[in-house]
């Protein structure tokens, strides 16, 4: 239900006329295994990073954790069915490392995999298209326990967890991503501590975003032996970053806050390299003694598609003398050797999340990595939004919700004018979930859930995201 006291979201759905996707454009909604899957007990799994994280008193909002989540785990093929009546042409779902390899190294566990393959068949029989995503953060604790992504030989067990599930399911699943928002991976999970394992230490963060890519270029290559027919690529959430002034020292620290959460992972995976400015930036934390020969060319394995997440836009500032520092995002410890930048907030229209709402920043993101990096395929790999939902009737008017949706795919669209090779778009999410740290006091889903009953309601935006999906692009209004 939409909140009277909120302020017009932005791109309200009485602007703009019809406009049509390309002929294959690839519609569909995303989820991550520990979100929904919960069942975390069942068949052979173990416990992940996650477990251990939301199991820990005062890391998550309520002692909220995802043993149950969505119970998606045991309702599989009524929540496919959904996504049938939906009309999806593709689901973009994640594989829980710990239940296809309990502890993290060894044989595959035939009873996870099962899940999976059973997941992959349902998907298939309602014709909608299967994208598998290897890692969204759900580390197995053993691996945590030996040292976690700042360790180097995490990247290569995330190898070999990669060829068993390609071993599996590569027969059927065209499209992969090896790691989800690895930022988050390496700056929440090591840096501010804010997500799983909770670690505080710059240079284990910096460490972490190294071994991740690595594991990534890793992943590709055992994959391309393996499938030399499977569309391979890597999901990075990227934000425009904006200097909050003219001046200099807000410059500067825009092009900070850009270096490390963009060019970080765009830089070794697209071009082979780190920036410059970036180790200059990171002297004081490490000194890259870490990346040995080698690594940046494993890191660029070449790709066959790039995943784009995008939420919201960075506007930056640099520090007013005698000023205490404000609006800092989760912590400053997420942005290493950047502490002392401010993140400045507009007075614009938010979401629950307090993520300003900026649909122009989804042009400008989609344009820069393909007019600076690469003429791969672009996909939308997560869009969406959280707002305050209520059940009226039976019913939920998430009108806002809507509006992002609409915004966001004029966006999309405008991109595809600009000469952007954008093929596809997923929404997040196909239904509330556990919202990390947020436990489940965050809604992002187009599916309404009650956690008590496990009851699914679909929103006014997943009706309206049917619609989309029938007419291959947005009515006029």
């Amino acid at each position: 239900m939409s909140d009277p006291t909120r302020p017009p979201a932005v791109g309200v759905l009485d602007q703009g006329p019809a406009i049509t996707f390309p002929p294959g454009f690839l519609w569909g909604a995303a989820t991550a295994a520990y979100q929904i899957e919960g069942a975390a007990t069942a068949g052979g799994r173990t416990p992940s990073i996650w477990d251990t994280f939301s199991h820990t008193e005062g890391r998550t909002v309520g002692g909220h954790t995802g043993d149950v989540a969505c119970d998606h785990f045991h309702r599989m093929p009524d929540d496919v069915r959904l996504m049938a009546e939906l009309g999806l042409k593709s689901y973009r779902f994640s594989v829980s490392w710990p239940r296809v390899q309990p502890g993290g190294s060894g044989a595959a566990n035939a009873e996870g995999l099962d899940f999976y393959q059973r997941l992959v068949d349902e998907l298939l029989g309602h014709g909608i298209e299967p994208w598998l995503t290897l890692y969204h953060w759900d580390l197995p604790q053993p691996l945590e326990d030996a040292g976690g992504w700042p360790a180097r030989d995490t990247a290569a067990r995330f190898a070999d967890y990669a060829q068993l599930v390609a071993d599996a399911l590569g027969d059927r699943v065209r499209y992969w991503t090896t790691l989800n928002e690895p930022w988050c991976s390496a700056f929440l999970g090591y840096g501010s501590g804010a997500h799983a394992p909770g670690r505080t230490d710059g240079a284990d963060a910096v460490r972490a975003g190294h071994h991740l890519m690595l594991g990534h270029g890793l992943a590709v290559q055992a994959l391309r032996a393996s499938r030399p027919d499977a569309q391979l690529g890597i999901t990075v959430n990227l934000y425009p970053v904006t200097p909050a002034t003219d001046a200099p020292a807000d410059a500067d620290a825009a092009r900070r806050i850009d270096a490390l959460a963009n060019r970080f992972f765009l830089d070794p995976v697209l071009r082979g390299s780190y920036p410059a400015d970036l180790q200059a930036d990171l002297a004081s934390v490490t000194d890259f003694g870490h990346v040995r020969d080698g690594d940046l060319e494993i890191i660029s394995t070449p790709l066959d598609l790039v995943g784009v997440n995008y939420y919201s836009r960075h506007v930056v500032a640099a520090p007013v003398e005698g000023e205490q520092p404000e609006a800092y995002w989760r912590a400053p410890t997420c942005w290493p050797g950047s502490e002392d930048v401010r993140f400045v907030t507009r007075g614009v229209p938010v979401t629950d999340m307090d993520w300003e709402i900026d649909a122009p920043g989804l042009v400008e993101t989609l344009e820069r990595v393909h007019r600076d990096y690469t003429d791969l395929p672009l996909y939308v790999t997560e869009n969406g939004s959280a707002f305050v939902d209520t059940v009226v009737d039976g019913q939920v008017d998430d009108t806002d919700r809507l509006a992002y949706f609409d915004s966001h795919l004029r966006a999309a669209h405008a991109a595809i004018g600009a000469g952007v090779p954008l093929r596809g778009y997923f929404a997040w999410s196909l239904m509330d979930n556990f919202e990390w740290a947020w436990g489940y006091t965050k809604r992002f889903g187009m599916v309404y859930v009650d956690y008590d009953s496990q009851v699914r309601i679909p929103k006014s935006s997943a009706r309206w995201y049917a619609e989309v999906i029938r007419r291959n692009g947005l009515a006029a209004q």
